[in-house]
């Protein structure tokens, strides 16, 4: 039986969420230092203020997903176990908006640093998040909800978009 199999068992481990975003802002601006591309539509000042927006956006629903689990008296560190399906506020529109925040947060740094680094660093932080851990956080909460997940999850995407 893997460690998913028991509905107490820890859905992550290392690679954390946030440390991949972490890498990915990194990346971003290590790429955007030593092979920078000049000029391009994020260097506007329109695109700044979309970028401003899109951090803001990210950082307001990182912050209500927080606030919606604490009040909802659930275990917000993904390397414990779940003690609470959250499946309203933030998370009706999406199953995961923080990591949805986080991404919001690195890809919207792209035209406010004028470094659009950040935009691939944010597809790929995404991607690596879904493979390593919300895949695994997902496994995690069929075992320790059942029935109450699965009709979640065919109803709430794990984006924005889509069933996943």
């Amino acid at each position: 039986m893997t460690d998913t199999g028991r509905w107490d068992a820890k859905p992550n481990r290392l690679p954390w969420p946030p440390v991949l975003y972490a890498i990915a802002a990194l990346a971003g601006f290590a790429c955007g230092r030593f092979v920078p591309i000049a000029g391009g539509w994020w260097t506007e000042p329109w695109a700044k203020a979309v970028g401003g927006l899109m951090m803001a956006t990210g950082l307001g629903l990182d912050l209500a997903a927080m606030v919606w689990m604490y009040r909802q008296r659930a275990n917000i560190l993904p390397h414990r176990a779940a003690t609470a399906l959250v499946t309203t506020g933030p998370f009706a529109v999406s199953r995961n908006p923080i990591y949805l925040g986080n991404t919001l947060l690195v890809a919207g740094a792209a035209p406010v640093l004028h470094n659009p680094w950040f935009l691939p660093a944010a597809l790929i932080a995404a991607f690596a998040v879904t493979q390593l851990a919300i895949r695994r956080e997902e496994a995690h909460l069929a075992v320790r909800f059942g029935s109450q997940w699965r009709d979640y999850a065919n109803r709430t995407p794990r984006w924005l978009i889509g069933r996943g």
